[in-house]
Parts: structure tokens; C-alpha cells; sequence
């Protein structure tokens, strides 16, 4: 059992064939990663409404144990935007409602929502993420995004701005913004310029002078850039005093190792809250992962990510972090900087903690502004409008999902967003399954493909119907698929003397749409109608046959539509001139 568990532990995977060749690509992808992650970590802290060493803390032991048990070569975890404003939420809630302190109700929150991960992973059961389709991830992170975006605005101009819903947003920035503070304006707006001007035009025109890759990586280290930058701003001429808001005394050292208070009251109150964060954290985490694997033809265990993921919130929790998961931009950063293993985020983690040990001292200037603009602009590429524009085209119930999920999100809230979405997703799902799509079908002339009357030129028999089934049968739609072929019976009813059920699109029939079958056949066998299928798969037709299904049906199970109407027709010369379209 012991030998099973070691070859199939992750890290046993990359570990064995780690060469000096693979370390070397390792480090410089950490190297890059980990001046990113710096000023990131320390604002997705701020984002949740913590101390902004949290944020270190929260990128250091995580990146560890997701190096041992996550599946995923080039995931980089860490603190992440959406995963800090739910934290943010759920914590405040808590706080309200329990008066403990919000640091320790963060790291409470992520052991609980790791315990329920690695529970998930440890049961195998991945695919309960698939209760969030696309489109309530796509509508839940792009309302996530606006609201994270206008909420750094009281950091960016210095005023209140509550972030609560967009409606909240808007009142309390109107009634403050008379209020701004112009020095701390002046430095995040100049902030916000820069970093935006860093993404792409910058890009752009270090393209005319190096490769991509250069002027990609180079890039990237604007967010330090401005952190320095700012710091030396506000120690020259001492705005601190003036009214700009900084981080403040960071204490330097790396954290310690306890474990998170878990009473009954407590988990009872934040559990909620930590579902969701699971789900959601492992969704997007996951589908980075997978973006990443497929473009190295390597290989993702969904189960594997979730313990990979959980053991990195439980070590988040344990030294004094907040909720983690991958993140998409450092994900990105990491595969493109040439990691080739999860080493290169123990490396990362190497360095973030010596940046801990050495470099906080010098972070006490750095402005709070810089931080929020540094959110505000990696928020923005959250916000994609062509995702709304493709699903609009594609499908209007996923369209009507994403919008009732945004709307959700931005006037009530982040939980309610998702849990209006999901419902949402449900209930169009059950909608569009109670009306199975159905089709009358005959031959194509010289062939044995059978398509839709109304689509194609086809053959006709007036007294052979046979009718294709698109969908599995359950109690949910049987009914009305028993209304649509009485319709097709009553129009056919005077020369009708067989009707064939091509069953190639059913993959289950429960018993309620079995008994629905046995009474439909009963009716036509009364009206001197055969009824008979053809094309039954495998597994229903051993489920048919345990209930001696083919013995009460009035005709015959046929391998074929092409079998059936050859017996039927052909071979009976039961319509001597056949009609076309």
C-alpha cells in the first residue's frame, strides 16, 4: 500500500529525472516570479483586509506543499484577487457576527476551505467543481474584477469607498470624492498610468529593440519599479506626514507555525464561506493548469490539484496566510520565464522568504496607493468583453446565466452572484432537458443515413414514422415528449401502422419514462400500431431487458434504422412508391 502511495505521489514524478539543466531553468523563472509576486502578495493582503505581511506569509509555506502534492508543472499559488475579496467578505462577516480578530479568522478560513479540499481530493470528487459552468466563472470574475477595481479607488484617491455591491461603490464614492487627497491621487493615478503603460505599449516598443521574451520579462518588473520608485518619492519629501497613507512597520521574520483556532461555532459560521472558496479557487486554479499542461502536452490530475491545493491552504493557515489558489497572471509568468518543474516554486518561496527576513524594513514607505493601483490595473484583465460577446452568439442560456450571475455579484454580492448563478445554470439546464429535441427522420435516397425530413431531401412512408429521439428520457421531460408524438399520431392516425423510436441519442431511461414507454405502447397497440426502437444502446438495453421490456413491446428492437426500415418497408413492400421531400 505504502509502495502504491509513493508512485503515485506527484512529486515523484518530476523528482527522479531533475537534472542540473532543469534547475537552471527553474531558478530564472523563480527569479522573475518572485520579484512579481512581492508587491502582489502584499496587496492582495491589503485586498483582504489584513496586515500586508499576511501576504508574504501566504507565499511561502503554500508554495511549498503545492509543490509536493499538485499535478500542475508550472501552477504558481499564491494570493490571488477574487480569492482575497471573498476572504475579505467572509471574514467581515465573521467578524460582525463573532468579535474575533480578522487574522485569525483568515487563517480559520483557510485551513477550513483546505480540509474541505483535501476531503475532495482524498474521495476523488473533482467534478463537483462542475456545478460552475463556464459561464458563472466567466460572469462571476468579471463582476468580482469591477467591483475589486472601483473598491481600490479609496486607496488610488485616498477617500472612503466601500466595496461591498456597485451600488454601495457608487454612493459612497460620490458622497467622499469631494474629499480626495491630492498627493495620494497624484501618486496613484501616476501609478495606474504607469503600470498600464508598462502591459502593453511599453511591451510594444522594447519589441523594437530585443526579442518578445526580453521585452515580455522586462515588462513585468514595473510593478517593482513603481514600488521603488514610490518609496524614495515619499521618503524624499516625507508624505507620510502629509497625509499619504503607507504600508507602515512590517516586521521582518518568517512566520511561525500554530495552528488556527477551529471551534464548532466558528467553522459553523465561516463553512459557507470556505465552500465557496474551495469550488471556486479549484476552478480557477484547475483550468490555468490545464491551459498550461495542454500547451506541453503534459497531463493534469484533477484530484491531485485538489489535494495539491488543499495541503497549500492548510499550510497558508498554519503560518498565519489567508485563502490561496493558482494564479493566472503568475501562472502565466512562471510558464513563459521557462519553469520546468513545481521547483521552481520552492524556489520562489525561497525567495519570498528572504525577502521577508531582509527586505521589510524597506517596505515601511511604500505607499498604499502603488498597492492599490497595482490590483486596480491586474483586475482589468479579468474583465473580458469577448467572453460576453461569444456566449451571446453561441448560446442564449448560458448568456442569460453569465448575466444573472453579474448582475447578482455587482448589486447584492459576491456569494450571492455565485449561488444565483449556479441556481441559474440549474434551472436552464433542467429547462432545456424537459423539452428533448426530437425529429421525424427517413433515408437518404441510395444510402443508409437517415436526417431530419425537414432538413434534408429524404424518403417517406405514410405509414411507417420513424421519430428520433435526441435525449436521455427521465421522469422530467417524458411527458412531453409522450404529448409531441400524440400530436405526430393524431395527424398520421388513419394510414399509420408502425412507429419507430431511433433511440441513438438515449443514453438512460429512468423508470418513470420506462413506465411512460410501456403505457404509450399499450395505447398504440390499441389503435393497431406497432411500436418499435432501433439503435438502443448497450447499457439501456440491458436495463430494458431486466424487466423484460422487449417481450411487452408490440414490434421489434432493430440493431439499425437502416435494419429497421428494410424490414419495415423494403422488405414488407409496405409503401410500394415512396415520396421524397
Amino acid at each position: 500500500m505504502f509502495r502504491k502511495l509513493i508512485h503515485a505521489w506527484p512529486a515523484r514524478q518530476w523528482l527522479q529525472h531533475y537534472t542540473k539543466q532543469t534547475l537552471q531553468a527553474d531558478l530564472m523563472a523563480a527569479a522573475i516570479v518572485t520579484i512579481m509576486l512581492i508587491p502582489q502578495s502584499l496587496a492582495y493582503a491589503m485586498l483582504a483586509g489584513l496586515p500586508p505581511v499576511t501576504g508574504l506569509y501566504a507565499s511561502i509555506f503554500p508554495l511549498l506543499a503545492y509543490a509536493l502534492f499538485g499535478s500542475s508543472r508550472t501552477l504558481a499559488v499564491g494570493p490571488v484577487a477574487v480569492i482575497s475579496l471573498l476572504s475579505a467578505n467572509a471574514v467581515g462577516f465573521a467578524h460582525h457576527k463573532t468579535g474575533i480578530d480578522i487574522v485569525t479568522l483568515s487563517m480559520s478560513l483557510a485551513m477550513i476551505s483546505g480540509l474541505f479540499m483535501l476531503t475532495m481530493g482524498t474521495l476523488k470528487l473533482g467534478f463537483i467543481a462542475n456545478l460552475l459552468g463556464r459561464p458563472v466563472v466567466v460572469g462571476f470574475i468579471t463582476a468580482a474584477g469591477i467591483l475589486i477595481a472601483l473598491g481600490q479607488l479609496q486607496h488610488i484617491l485616498g477617500i472612503h469607498v466601500s466595496s461591498h455591491n456597485l451600488l454601495q461603490v457608487i454612493d459612497t464614492l460620490s458622497s467622499n470624492m469631494a474629499s480626495t487627497h491630492w498627493q495620494t491621487t497624484v501618486i496613484g493615478m501616476t501609478s495606474v498610468l504607469f503600470l498600464w503603460w508598462a502591459r502593453q505599449p511599453l511591451t510594444r516598443i522594447l519589441k523594437g529593440y530585443m526579442s518578445p521574451y526580453a521585452a515580455s520579462r522586462i515588462s513585468k518588473l514595473a510593478p517593482i519599479l513603481a514600488v521603488v520608485l514610490s518609496i524614495l518619492v515619499v521618503g524624499h519629501w516625507q508624505l507620510d506626514t502629509s497625509g499619504v497613507k503607507v504600508v507602515g512597520n512590517i516586521p521582518a521574520g518568517l512566520p511561525s507555525l500554530h495552528w488556527p483556532e477551529l471551534s464548532l461555532s466558528l467553522i459553523k459560521t465561516l463553512l459557507p464561506s470556505a465552500l465557496m472558496i474551495s469550488l471556486i479557487g479549484y476552478v480557477e486554479s484547475i483550468s490555468v493548469a490545464q491551459t498550461l499542461a495542454n500547451k506541453r502536452r503534459q497531463q493534469i490530475k484533477p484530484d491531485h490539484e485538489l489535494l495539491g491545493l488543499g495541503a497549500a491552504n492548510v499550510a497558508s493557515a498554519m503560518s498565519g496566510g489567508f485563502s490561496v489558489t493558482g494564479g493566472f497572471s503568475r501562472s502565466v509568468v512562471n510558464f513563459d520565464a521557462g519553469a520546468a518543474t513545481p521547483m521552481a516554486g520552492v524556489l520562489t518561496a525561497v525567495g519570498i522568504a528572504l525577502a521577508s527576513l531582509f527586505l521589510t524594513p524597506y517596505l515601511a514607505l511604500l505607499p498604499k496607493a502603488v498597492l492599490g493601483a497595482t490590483i486596480f490595473v491586474a483586475v482589468l484583465t479579468l474583465i473580458e468583453p469577448r467572453e460576453f460577446s461569444f456566449t451571446w452568439k453561441y448560446s442564449m442560456h448560458d448568456f442569460m446565466a453569465m448575466i444573472i450571475t453579474v448582475a447578482m455579484v455587482l448589486l447584492v454580492g459576491v456569494e450571492a452572484g455565485v449561488i444565483a448563478g449556479v441556481i441559474a445554470t440549474i434551472s436552464l439546464l433542467l429547462w432545456r432537458t424537459s423539452r428533448p429535441h426530437y425529429a421525424i427522420v427517413g433515408p437518404i435516397p441510395g444510402t443508409e443515413h437517415f436526417r431530419n425530413i425537414k432538413r434534408h431531401e429524404v424518403e417517406q412512408c405514410d405509414r411507417v414514422v420513424a421519430l428520433r429521439i435526441d435525449e436521455s428520457l427521465f421522469f422530467g421531460n417524458v411527458r412531453y415528449l409522450d404529448n409531441q408524438i400524440n400530436e405526430i399520431i393524431a395527424t398520421n392516425e388513419n394510414c399509420l401502422e408502425h412507429l419507430i423510436l431511433m433511440a441513438s441519442g438515449i443514453n438512460h431511461v429512468d423508470s418513470t419514462a420506462l413506465e411512460t414507454l410501456l403505457d404509450f405502447n399499450r395505447r398504440l397497440k390499441e389503435k393497431g400500431i406497432q411500436m418499435h426502437m432501433s439503435e438502443v444502446k448497450g447499457p439501456v438495453l440491458d436495463r430494458l431487458e431486466r424487466v423484460h421490456f422487449c417481450e411487452q413491446l408490440t414490434g421489434n428492437i432493430y440493431l439499425s434504422q437502416h435494419q429497421a426500415w428494410q424490414a419495415l418497408v423494403l422488405d414488407n413492400n409496405t409503401c410500394p412508391s415512396l415520396s421524397g421531400y
